[in-house]
């Protein structure tokens, strides 16, 4: 359990209620119980503070109360924000008692191991993989020869990482995810077939990057597929070869990028969206969901939409003249109507 006051010192936060009101798990808002801990940062959920069980809620500074609340306040600058933050707290504590090796698992002679770690029955650690402090590789996971993985990254269930690829610290790779696959390379010959292009590179991921359940990374021919570091890829993203992400970019699923093709920092790239190959994204990009990007954004901070992805306000307005083409086409109409009429009668 945990008070008020100790939830206050970890995310400095004005205590408005009991101090000594006590906490031992979360719960949405709407949901909360005596006991549980929720918090407000959508206008559209503000009816739940004034009904909510919750015995301590983390709520914006600013917000201003329109009825009596039961519950301890905790009021910060972004209630949002200092929930993720209390949040990644917690479950922090609850990886650091998780250490040790489980049986079977097989980690190679080569093979150095940092202290707490923590790896899974079934795990993989191959020649010369190094395996920082602190570390969790949970059961299933797959590392290859030479890999290097930094101090408190945390690689899930069932990962694959490729030989020679390197994660930095405080990376967080989940389940199912492949790091360092083949990248898509085969040249055509004379015959219709196809021959491969052996793969030669690796992947480099650095450090604060988290990468969603069941995304693809694939290794570089040459050189290295890069991950800057806090980047955010979402579940189902697929990374073509030489591709560079930049810092703080966040992509979301099911997102596609190929090869050779390099995306600026802080850029922002939707579900579902397809970058081709060889092309240039610029810092602060936004590429809104479903959208096909088949030439280079050169311009820091724009955004773009459709397939292919244009400008993405002269779209919308093309989109709403678009919905209006039955209106426009009877106006027309309309008035050649009128003119032959107009025409007639001059003559």
């Amino acid at each position: 359990m945990f008070t008020a006051a100790q939830i206050a010192m970890l995310i400095n936060a004005k205590i408005e209620g009991d101090a000594e009101a006590s906490v031992g798990s979360f719960s949405k808002i709407e949901e909360a119980k005596a006991g549980q801990l929720a918090f407000l940062a959508n206008p559209k959920y503000e009816e739940y503070l004034y009904s909510t069980g919750a015995s301590i809620i983390i709520i914006n500074e600013s917000l201003e109360l329109k009825e009596k609340v039961k519950g301890t306040l905790l009021r910060v600058p972004d209630a949002y924000t200092a929930f993720a933050s209390l949040l990644a707290k917690y479950q922090e504590m609850m990886a650091q008692q998780l250490t040790g090796i489980q049986q079977p698992s097989y980690i190679a002679p080569t093979a150095k191991i940092g202290e707490n770690v923590f790896i899974g029955a079934f795990a993989y650690v191959g020649d010369n993989a190094v395996i920082g402090n602190g570390a969790k590789i949970y059961p299933n996971a797959y590392i290859g020869n030479n890999v290097s993985i930094g101090d408190n990254t945390v690689i899930h269930p069932s990962v694959t990482i490729y030989h020679q690829c390197r994660v930095g610290k405080r990376v967080t790779i989940h389940a199912g995810s492949v790091i360092g696959g083949d990248g898509f390379g085969f040249a055509p010959q004379p015959d219709g077939s196809f021959a491969k292009v052996p793969q030669i590179g690796n992947v480099e991921i650095e450090d604060n990057v988290e990468i969603g359940a069941n995304a693809t990374i694939d290794r570089a021919t040459i050189g290295s597929t890069i991950i800057r570091a806090g980047a955010k890829l979402d579940n189902l993203i697929q990374v073509a070869h030489n591709v560079e992400v930049g810092n703080n970019t966040v992509i979301a699923a099911q997102a596609g990028v190929s090869g050779s093709t390099k995306i600026g920092k802080n850029v922002m790239i939707g579900g579902q969206a397809g970058i081709v190959g060889h092309i240039a994204i610029a810092d602060g990009a936004k590429i809104n969901a479903q959208s096909g990007v088949s030439k280079s954004i050169k311009q820091p901070n724009s955004a773009v939409t459709g397939s292919p992805a244009h400008d993405y306000t002269s779209t919308l307005r093309s989109q709403a003249i678009t919905r209006k083409l039955p209106e426009l086409e009877k106006r027309i109409k309309e008035m050649e109507a009128l003119i032959r009429q107009l025409m007639t009668e001059k003559v």
